[in-house]
């Protein structure tokens, strides 16, 4: 599976800007119509009817309680493909230029189409992460109150569940997700405040993550979107995945996620701005693993022998066949040597002779 045809939604959340002002800034970049829907009144939502027919929502968030409610805006994509990249970033730019401003409690939730997935791969997916939770945590700045209630890690448990079990269908995984055979998935399950929320395939059909900060930087927004569907696709091709949790190094962190970003294909220019916004705030070097050696640590230079100048060398440079001629002559001089080292005994001499 290419990560290119793998479709894809979006929430973002924002803050100083009224929900009608946000509509307006999407209708600039999508065209269509404007509607203030108004019910439930609790999300007092307004949608965006774009030029293809798709509906974009902007809708109020409870989880936004730095502002007065009318100021709480979250905008909800329609299904997105990977070729609506860039109007999405329109999008992004178009809500930054109108005014609306992110904070602390401000996030990004990207849901990818969990139609291709099966148990195994969805197991896949809970594999890789886990595997790498650690670098990705610490690449995308997640904060602790994000990490605690809204973006909780894979568990040990689910892991441990998913090796032991081998889950082959999704209603195996069901079973494993939840503890019981869930068939009636709610919205508000406590399952799904996890960075990665498999509570979604069964609710709505999607896996969502869920670690994002708020950002209206249109370059960062698309890097998440090329990580998930990226992370998505490996679990999709892998017939397996490997759960050994790797350890964070500070000191190779850069070079180390990387090499993970390159192994899940965001190799190339197509993706040379997402691996700069998603390495950016980890420490170490990119190039190197334990970190690009300074100056004053390289090993000195080996002196070379000095000569006087003379006949045969008037410039006093080293003569190497000269010299060469000289040790072999001197390996070989000894009361008890008869032929090259290389093919006596044991005797310290030859041995000293030949390592010259």
């Amino acid at each position: 599976m290419d990560l290119r045809r793998i479709n894809f939604g979006i929430e973002i959340e924002t803050v100083k800007r009224t929900r009608e002002r946000i509509a307006r800034a999407i209708q600039s970049v999508v065209g269509g119509q404007v509607r203030h829907i108004g019910s439930p009144g609790s999300f007092d939502p307004w949608e965006v009817t774009d030029d293809h027919g798709r509906v974009w929502k902007v809708v109020s968030d409870g989880s936004l309680i730095n502002v007065p409610v009318h100021l709480r805006a979250e905008v909800v994509s329609p299904v997105l493909s990977y070729e609506d990249i860039p109007v999405l970033q329109e999008v992004v730019r178009a809500l930054r230029a109108c005014g609306a401003k992110v904070d602390d409690r401000c996030g990004i939730h990207v849901h990818v189409d969990a139609t291709a997935f099966d148990g195994r791969t969805l197991a896949n997916l809970a594999k890789i992460v886990y595997k790498q939770e650690a670098l990705i945590l610490t690449a995308l700045g997640v904060n602790e109150t994000r990490r605690r209630n809204y973006s909780k890690p894979v568990s040990d448990d689910l892991i441990a569940q998913i090796e032991r079990r081998r889950p082959r269908t999704r209603d195996q995984l069901n079973h494993i997700w939840y503890g019981y055979h869930n068939r009636q998935p709610q919205h508000y399950d406590s399952t799904r405040y996890h960075g990665v929320n498999l509570h979604n395939v069964w609710y709505r059909g999607t896996v969502e993550f869920r670690w994002f900060e708020g950002t209206l930087h249109a370059g960062k927004v698309k890097a998440y979107v090329q990580l998930v569907l990226a992370v998505a696709a490996k679990a999709l091709n892998g017939r397996a995945a490997s759960s050994r949790k790797r350890s964070f190094d500070p000191q190779s962190a850069r070079y180390d996620f990387r090499v993970f970003l390159l192994h899940l294909g965001l190799i190339g220019d197509e993706f040379k701005t997402a691996r700069k916004h998603l390495i950016a705030a980890l420490p170490g070097n990119s190039a190197f693993k334990r970190g690009r050696v300074k100056p004053d640590e390289q090993p000195a230079p080996k002196a070379e022998p000095l000569t006087e100048a003379g006949p045969d060398n008037p410039a006093g440079q080293p003569d190497w066949t000269r010299q060469g001629r000289a040790r072999r002559a001197r390996a070989m001089d000894g009361p008890s040597q008869t032929r090259p080292p290389a093919f006596s005994g044991d005797q310290t001499g030859g041995t000293q002779g030949g390592a010259s």
